[in-house]
């Protein structure tokens, strides 16, 4: 019934297993992909036509994980897959961006790529084998696509070696020192994902490789597959051959064309460029509506390679700088008044507003996927309006590109952040791009580290990030530094580098094309190099280090250790003293299952007196020792004293002044402050107090002027044999004659019923 197709590698200790032909036989392409036990599913359909007038191409690409892959049910209201996820976006993204360089111009045929995790393993992350699944899927439906593309993570230790497919918990655990993603064809790497903690160039650009070699492995198996199970290539007519228009374009607005590119107001610039292309449109007006959308793109075109020229033959950029040269940086901090920390950071007519709000345990965030529910206590969002470009455009929403950069930024500044036992607060970086010329994450990711350390946060090293840029005309290349919109547009490769003065922290790269030589790529890192130490000091002209104390504004929090045995009495009955500490002080109190505490608020008073609860219920009482105390509870014998916080001891009657007390409620009333001493701690923890010998004004120790009890010697309780004999006598009887002897008092119990002889200290 099945016709299946099935290739295996072994590859990183494991089985990778492509398979096609039983599952989603309807698709143009399908492939199940598992990789120790994961499994994803990638389906690949594509459009048989093009809508009239369709100039772009429609890709799309769905990643989504199943929550009964990890066997879990999804949390909310509706218990089922929703919106997706952040990790699902980036995911998407991972596998678009090397995939749509790979598709020839002039296609415009609409493709969906979806991709489903259908089992996880724990320990086999599954987006590197998602964008495998897609390369083969796409490979073998017959579509236009010229790949295969190959894909691996690559983890770095402390002991210097590289590492395939590291689990998820060693990429960036204690013993590793990078998470890096690598997309490539059997020639060139054609994109690149990572975060690291302070690589050198050297490290990183060995890890780009290393991967490239293990994708090529994958390529090999996917070139099997296909060999075994591909449809028939599409017949698709994409010559789009604009050679003749655009030698007629360039004769009508090639010189306007060169004049507005050397414009270095990007408004002006801008508005020279619509008048050229609306000069070309004109030429072109009496034309077939295809003539007329093939000039359209002709006039890009001729855009390009006249920007490309001028800088491979003169070394001359679109705003008159060098090639290695950063545009003017202004960067200042303390901003926004109310705000825990703020910077504004414009680099060129590049401008991001990045503010810092620090938070308690209580503002992590929650994250639900495969692994099962999560904590993050940083988070950065990045957020990208319209009237940053001078656009009109939709507001508010979310977008695929606004989260992809925003997690860059946190890649790129994570590694440097102090640990949680070091700096307990939750973060929350928030860049909002206000003005946008190129490279906005790279800004987020400046305007983040000083806003940070306005803030208070001790950061390891400042961060600073920059944007580069390649021109490659066959033999002939030039590497930008700092690179503008237009220029990546138009270039071949968008290279962001963040990292401080010791090493990189995160590298992104996308490349348009093949032909990325080490010797570029290597050139590219040196040059970011030099461009981030001099954007590191223009940072330290506004600040060179975190601020020693945070924001008045910002809640302080202060950390303690307790012994875990003593967690239960801190929390209490369904969370009754916890509760109580927190209304009585106003203090927020936190307290994790290893016993750290951690007490939060903006009043340091408030923390003082949770504190001091604390310590009060954790701290063993002292025999002789004075403490400040509450009545909790009266009764007919004494009151129960509530001291330490949580503690509970009893003042008897006896001990509440130095004379006799009728009614207890005549000395203390429920609620009122008392000093007491602790007299006796007995075996079962039972406590006895006294008032009297502590003076309740100053809470001094008084002198015990009560003189000690006297107990009388018992009277001779006579010979046994007095009490007549046995005192059973034979069964069925029970003698007690005769004198029973001498009581207490040596008095005589038998016929005149006389008191018994009570002690001194109780006739009182």
């Amino acid at each position: 019934m099945f016709d299946t197709k099935t290739v295996s590698l072994e590859w990183g200790g494991k089985t990778l297993t492509l398979e096609t032909g039983r599952i989603a036989r309807q698709a143009d392409g399908a492939v199940l992909a598992t990789y120790g036990e994961t499994v994803v599913l990638c389906a690949v359909t594509a459009a048989k036509s093009v809508k009239e007038g369709q100039d772009f191409f429609p890709l799309t690409v769905h990643y989504q994980e199943k929550f009964s892959a990890a066997g879990r049910i999804p949390g909310g209201f509706f218990k089922r897959e929703g919106r997706a996820t952040e990790k699902e976006t980036l995911t998407s993204r991972l596998i678009d961006r090397p995939c749509r360089p790979l598709f020839p111009e002039g296609f415009y045929n609409e493709i969906n790529v979806i991709c489903q995790v259908l089992s996880y393993d724990g320990e086999t992350e599954p987006d590197i084998l998602a964008m495998i699944a897609a390369s083969a899927a796409l490979t073998i439906s017959g579509v236009p696509f010229m790949g295969p593309i190959g894909a691996a993570r690559v983890g770095f230790n402390n002991d210097g070696e590289y590492i395939l497919n590291p689990k998820v918990e060693d990429a960036l655990g204690e013993d590793g020192r990078l998470d890096l993603v690598v997309a490539a064809t059997q020639d060139a790497v054609m994109m690149v994902e990572s975060e690291a903690k302070e690589l050198t160039e050297e490290q990183m650009l060995g890890a780009v490789l290393f991967a490239h070699e293990e994708s090529r492995k994958v390529i090999g198996a996917i070139i099997d597959l296909a060999e075994k199970a591909a449809k028939e290539p599409w017949e698709v007519d994409v010559s789009d051959d604009t050679s003749e228009i655009k030698e007629k374009l360039r004769g009508i607005v090639g010189d306007d064309i060169a004049a507005a590119y050397k414009l270095t107001d990007k408004s002006a610039r801008s508005d020279a460029l619509n008048a050229v292309r609306a000069k070309a449109k004109e030429a072109f007006a009496d034309e077939e509506p295809q003539t007329q959308m093939v000039a359209n793109k002709a006039v890009k075109k001729l855009e390009s390679e006249i920007v490309r020229g001028a800088i491979i033959k003169d070394g001359t950029r679109i705003d008159g700088r060098k090639l290695d040269q950063v545009r003017p940086i202004e960067a200042m901090v303390g901003l926004l008044p109310r705000t825990h920390g703020s910077a504004l950071f414009t680099r060129g007519e590049t401008q991001a507003i990045c503010t810092t709000t620090l938070g308690t345990k209580d503002a992590e965030q929650m994250i639900d996927g495969l692994e099962g529910l999560s904590y993050s206590n940083f988070m950065l969002h990045y957020n990208f309006p319209p009237y940053s470009v001078g656009e009109v455009g939709r507001f508010g929403f979310t977008s695929r590109r606004e989260t992809g950069h925003g997690k860059l930024a946190f890649r790129a500044l994570r590694p440097v952040l102090p640990t949680v036992e070091d700096f307990p607060y939750t973060i929350r970086v928030l860049s909002d791009i206000t003005e946008s010329n190129g490279s906005s994450s790279m800004a987020t990711v400046c305007g983040g580290a000083l806003s940070m350390m306005d803030a208070g946060v001790p950061l390891t090293r400042p961060v600073s990030g920059i944007a580069m840029g390649l021109i490659l005309e066959g033999e002939d290349f030039a590497v930008l530094s700092d690179i503008l919109g237009d220029e990546d547009h138009l270039g071949d490769m968008d290279f962001k580098v963040a990292g401080s003065e010791e090493g990189i922290t995160s590298l992104q790269m996308d490349i348009k094309v093949a032909g990325i030589t080490q010797e570029i790529m290597t050139k590219a890192l040196e040059q970011a190099k030099a461009g981030r130490a001099h954007i590191l000091g223009e940072m330290a002209k506004a600040l060179t280090g975190a601020r020693t104390e945070v924001s008045k504004h910002a809640p302080r929090i202060e950390t303690m250790q307790i012994d875990k045995s003593k967690i239960r009495d801190i929390i209490g009955t369904g969370g009754k003293v916890i509760r109580e500490i927190v209304a009585e002080t106003g203090a927020k109190v936190d307290i994790d299952d290893e016993g750290t505490i951690k007490i939060s608020s903006s009043n340091a008073d408030e923390i003082a007196a949770a504190r001091a609860w604390i310590e009060g219920i954790v701290e063993e009482a002292e025999v002789g020792k004075i403490y400040n105390g509450k009545v909790v509870n009266i009764v007919d014998f004494g009151a129960f004293v509530n001291f330490m916080g949580g503690k509970d001891g009893l003042v008897h009657v006896s001990e509440m002044k130095n004379e006799r007390v009728e009614k207890v409620t005549d000395v203390v009333s429920e609620g009122q402050e008392v000093k007491v001493k602790v007299l006796e701690i007995d075996q079962r923890g039972k406590v006895r107090l006294s008032m009297r010998v502590v003076d309740q004004e100053t809470g001094e120790e008084l002198e015990d002027t009560r003189p000690p009890r006297e107990n009388k010697p018992r009277g001779d309780r006579g010979d046994r044999g007095d009490r007549g004999g046995d005192r059973r006598g034979p069964r069925g009887s029970r003698s007690r004659g005769g004198d029973r002897g001498g009581r207490r008092d040596g008095g005589d119990k038998g016929g005149d019923g006389g008191p018994t002889a009570m002690p001194d200290f109780l006739k009182d």
